[in-house]
Parts: structure tokens; sequence; C-alpha cells
């Protein structure tokens, strides 16, 4: 197992960090290159995909992928946080908001919107994490980020409890819509469930609790991961030779963004994309 390299789907638990995970799969692995692709808070669970040696390098890729959630927001309270983690700081009455007014409110956040992301992010503010500079007690104001919301369905309206379905780009803050939904309907609102269902084409079908996985991972080789995630394109052995030391091809790609490279024998080379003169080296896998 300490040669392997591919992507370990995990389905996680309530109450773990992400650290926890990798840090679990490292010892089962036998390796320390180990990262996960997407941070999940502790609250969270669902799917966490975790890459093993070589496939580590594919993480980065596999971020920029879109990212599927199921939640629980309940509208009267704000927190600290913006889940149920944090302390609550304001209470407001529901009673007279309906389900067509939340319906209303949460269609407005389809699309390409502006997001301010929740201050106990992991994002950095001067090197320190955002969340670090709020447990110290400091004030964290955090720009807008342009995020995507591809779908926002609402799944069910309990009084106050909203439960949705989102489908978004990486980057995007549940807890935030949580947070702007409140505002918007001006009571209030936090996360108190959050499960992630998918990233990118790996989604929890894939995944394994780390008791189901056991101390023998269910590895997804790294070859299958990129056919899985990428645009695909086999090579003859000319090409996958010039691919081997990263030199461009005067290939003409099928589509936009990163694309997987494939020897003869089916062996992942690299990512390309397009460039002028036909595909340039974005990573390239072997050496």
């Amino acid at each position: 197992m300490a040669q392997a390299s591919g992507l370990v789907v995990v389905d996680k638990a309530a109450g773990m960090t992400s650290h926890d995970v990798v840090a679990r799969v490292r010892r089962l692995a036998g390796t320390r290159k180990v990262g996960h692709a997407g941070t999940l808070d502790p609250m969270a669970t669902g799917v966490l995909v975790l890459g093993i040696n070589r496939a580590t390098r594919l993480l980065g890729h596999l971020m920029l992928t879109e990212k599927a959630y199921d939640a629980t927001i309940l509208l009267g309270s704000t927190t600290t946080t913006d889940d149920a983690e944090g302390e609550v700081t304001a209470t407001s009455a529901t009673d007279g908001l309906t389900d067509e007014a939340i319906r209303t409110a949460l269609a407005a956040f389809v699309g390409e919107i502006d997001q301010v992301p929740t201050a106990v992010s992991a994002i950095k503010v001067d090197g320190k994490r955002a969340y670090q500079r709020v447990r110290d007690g400091e004030e964290v104001e955090l720009k807008a980020r342009r995020v995507t919301i591809h779908e926002l369905t609402v799944t069910d309206v309990r009084g106050p409890e909203v439960d949705i379905s989102v489908r978004c780009s990486s980057g995007t803050y549940i807890r935030a819509i949580a947070r702007d939904l409140g505002a918007a309907l001006g009571v209030g609102g936090h996360l108190t469930a959050l499960r992630r269902t998918a990233v990118g084409s790996f989604d929890l079908g894939r995944a394994r609790t780390l008791e189901q996985h056991g101390d023998d991972l269910a590895l997804v080789p790294i070859a299958d991961a990129a056919r899985a995630t990428f645009p695909s394109l086999d090579l003859d052995e000319s090409q996958a030779g010039d691919v081997r030391v990263g030199r461009a091809l005067a290939l003409t790609l099928p589509g936009a963004g990163e694309h997987a490279l494939f020897a003869p024998d089916g062996e992942f080379l690299a990512l390309y994309a397009p460039s002028d003169s036909g595909a340039r080296p974005v990573a390239v896998f072997v050496g």
C-alpha cells in the first residue's frame, strides 16, 4: 500500500476534522503523502476525497470541480459561526414567515453571486487563518468572492427549519447561504446540518466510512480517478513519449480546460490544456 497511488473516498463522520481523517488514512496507507480535496467542518458529514502518494498532486485540480450538499437551515437565530456550533448572538420570531417567502428568497441565490465567506473559515488573512483570528478575539471582515450556485432546491420546510440541496462551485460556503437567507428574511439564520453528497464525479455511492474501509483501503487507482474527473485522450507511443518529458503537443484537444492524457497501455500520464499551438502540460504525473 505504501507505494500505491490513488484516491480514497471517505464518508466522513460528524465530530471529526478533515485532518483527523488524513491522519487515520496515513496510518492505514503507511505513507505521509496523503492530502484531501476540500475541507469539511467537524459538524459536517459526507464525501471527503483524499489522495495518496502521486495522487496528492491531482487534488489541487479536483478542488476546481463542483460540489453538492444537503443542508438544514434554522431561521430565527444567528450564531458566531453561522452554524450550530457557535454561540447564539440574536433571535427573532419567525411566525410571519411563509413557505413562499422562504422559497422566493432562496431562488435569488441561484447563479453567479458575490458571497462573503463565513468569518470562521480557513481563509488566510495576513498569513493567519480567519477562524484562528476569531478564536483569538479579533474582528474579521472577509471580502466577497464570486461563486456559482448551479442549483438550489428546497426539499422541505418545517416551520423555521428549511432543508435544501445545493450544487455549487468550489469555494461556496453553505453556512453563508444560511446566514444570508436569514438576513434577507430579516430574522437571522444558521446551519444546523450539512452533508456533502458529491465532489465532482465522486458521490456518496462511492464513499465509505473509515470503519467500512477498515485496514484495507478501497483505493481508486489514479488512472480511474483521472478518467472519471477529466475529458480523456488516448495517445500513440510517440505522443506519450513527448508527454513523459513535458513537451507541448501539436494536438487539438476536444474541449476547453484540463484533459487527462493516457499512454497506449492505459497508464495515466498528465493533465494538458489547450494552447495557441495545440496542447500544453499542466501537470505531468510520470517521469
